[in-house]
């Protein structure tokens, strides 16, 4: 079984749900003047670190829960992050949009809302709490869904980091003159994490796009490995959080 299936269909209802208490019209305005701009920090010379806030997720389970949200992305801003990930999704990771607005209040860096964006309510809830930024999954979205939240997005001048698993969903992308491009290395049936995925596509990108690679990195020598094989970010989140020393581990993987 797909494992995004019971998550995106929980989204939905989730949306519905926060729609119906907040309508478009109660959401807080927003300076777009205010938007930091993340492809910049992925374009950047070298590899790009996406540093990212994540409390749990299905596979590992609760991932580090004496660790201060604000603490943690000062840590990773001082380590030399490019820009930020924060997992927003509540019943399976722990987050909120919460998370969020703490997050970008706490650094300056760029800060990407990752969640399961599946419906255009999510779209200017994540601009109206402060993202930079949104993530949005080939595998959980219709084509059409996908296309019509892409350009939505781009008109509202949020980054879009558009998620890949195999050949077919790259192609998608692709198809969308997404400018980035991320490569998640977990299986989605099993949860398995096979770093070689990044690689086998990578080729087929070729300059086109930006190249985020996603998932099983935790070593300096991994992310050696991806500089030069020519990928512009990865984004590390368990790693991080995980280690003794936050600031420590992520200037060990961001500065090279």
């Amino acid at each position: 079984m797909n494992r995004l299936d019971p998550i995106v269909a929980a989204t939905r209802e989730e949306v519905a749900r926060r729609r119906e208490a907040a309508p478009l019209s109660a959401l807080e305005p927003r300076d777009a003047a205010d938007l930091r701009p993340f492809i910049d920090a992925i374009a950047n010379p070298g590899l790009s670190v996406i540093a990212e806030h994540k409390r749990r997720s299905p596979s590992a389970g609760a991932i580090r829960e004496d660790l201060v949200l604000a603490d943690v992305v000062g840590a990773y801003e001082r380590g030399g992050a490019a820009a930020l990930s924060v997992l927003t999704e509540g019943p399976s990771f722990g987050g909120s949009l919460d998370d969020l607005r703490t997050a970008r209040a706490a650094v300056r860096l760029p800060v990407l809302r990752k969640d399961f964006i599946v419906d255009p309510y999510q779209l200017h809830e994540s601009f109206a709490a402060g993202a930079d930024a949104i993530l949005l999954i080939v595998a959980a979205l219709p084509a059409t869904d996908l296309s019509a939240l892409y350009a939505e997005a781009i008109g509202l001048g949020l980054g879009v980091l558009v998620e890949v698993h195999d050949a077919g969903e790259l192609d998608a992308a692709m198809s969308l003159g997404a400018p980035i491009i991320g490569i998640n290395n977990r299986d989605l049936t099993t949860l398995e994490v096979d770093i070689r995925r990044t690689f086998e596509l990578l080729p087929r990108v070729a300059g086109r796009a930006l190249v985020v690679s996603e998932s099983g990195f935790s070593r300096p020598d991994q992310l050696d490995e991806l500089a030069q094989a020519g990928l512009d970010g990865v984004l590390i989140g368990e790693a991080l959080m995980r280690a003794p020393d936050v600031e420590t581990a992520c200037r060990e993987l961001a500065v090279r």
